[in-house]
């Protein structure tokens, strides 16, 4: 079952300023809430991510109705590679070193950001070259 197109990008655009903040004070607390943010949405998709459930109830009863959709699958992945790059970011910002923390969350703030200002959706697009190169290689 396809989803809101919308839903992914109201997340990447929380996401961003959760990032943007963990940037500017370094708060290691609330760089492990977004990664368990990831968690949720790899594990149990986008639409049942913290976001996707903030979006789902509290913005799209207040928008206008969907007009384009997308697969679930490139998004989730989308949110297992963003889980990758938020726990290498805690890890870094609690045990160190701390340019690991920066780095890793820094990369994560960029991809959630091009989703956020471009829909360009940086983790899709990985999951959509990886399915390419399996099926080439079946």
């Amino acid at each position: 079952m396809n989803i809101d197109a919308r839903g992914p990008r109201f997340g990447a655009v929380v996401t961003t300023v959760v990032l943007a903040v963990v940037l500017i004070t370094g708060s290691a607390w609330l760089l492990a809430w977004q990664t368990l943010a990831f968690a949720l949405g790899a594990a149990a998709g986008v639409g049942r991510s913290p976001y996707g459930l903030l979006f789902r109830h509290v913005v799209r009863p207040r928008i206008a109705p969907p007009t384009q959709f997308e697969a679930p699958e490139p998004p989730r992945f989308a949110q297992a590679v963003g889980f990758v790059f938020a726990a290498l970011g805690l890890l870094g910002y609690t045990v160190g070193p701390e340019w690991l923390g920066l780095a890793a969350t820094g990369a994560a703030l960029a991809a959630a950001f091009l989703n956020a200002a471009f829909g360009y959706c940086l983790g899709c697009e990985m999951y959509l070259l990886v399915r390419r190169v399996a099926v080439r290689t079946e």
